[in-house]
């Protein structure tokens, strides 16, 4: 079986990493996608538990993705889980950059036993980002073109409550 690992912190999963995801999904065996904490970012939207969940609802149907929380390095997941490589998703030249490093200390860190595979995103969901999202829906914008309806409505419901 050929598995590959996708991680991210998916504060929130957009249309672009679900993307990412059904092309990979397409390509592999299975796809196990690792919700992480990103410790940059002190401030989540959602719960790395609440995200999770919600990514569970969004792929429930599909047998060859599994949504997993996940810790630590990448490459010890993707031993941990037998993957074969590492996917990324790139948006653009500043998403290389970072991502041709980090390819090459997983590479060096998994004694050359992980590859990187990146996958580009849909050109008309290329400059989605969480972020992105998060900085719309403050604003109090339509963000339907760029989550599930799942997303949206958790988002919806999450803010209700402050």
């Amino acid at each position: 079986m050929k598995r590959v690992l996708y991680t991210g912190s998916f504060d929130p999963i957009t249309k672009g990493h679900m993307n990412i995801i059904s092309q990979a999904s397409e390509l592999f065996d299975e796809v196990i996608v690792a919700v992480l904490q990103n410790s940059k970012k002190v401030d989540s939207f959602f719960t790395i538990e609440e995200r999770v969940q919600l990514m569970k609802k969004i792929y429930k149907n599909k047998k060859n993705i599994k949504i997993i929380m996940g810790s630590g390095a990448a490459v010890d997941l993707a031993f941990q889980y037998e993957c074969k490589a590492i996917i990324r998703g790139l948006r653009g030249i500043t998403d290389f950059d970072y991502e041709i490093q980090m390819a090459g200390i997983n590479k060096e860190i998994s004694n050359h036993q992980i590859n990187t595979i990146c996958l580009f995103a849909d050109p008309n969901q290329q400059y989605i980002s969480s972020s992105m999202v998060k900085e719309i829906f403050s604003l109090r914008k339509s963000i339907c073109k760029y989550v599930d309806p799942i997303i949206e409505e958790a988002m919806k419901q999450k803010n209700s409550r402050f």
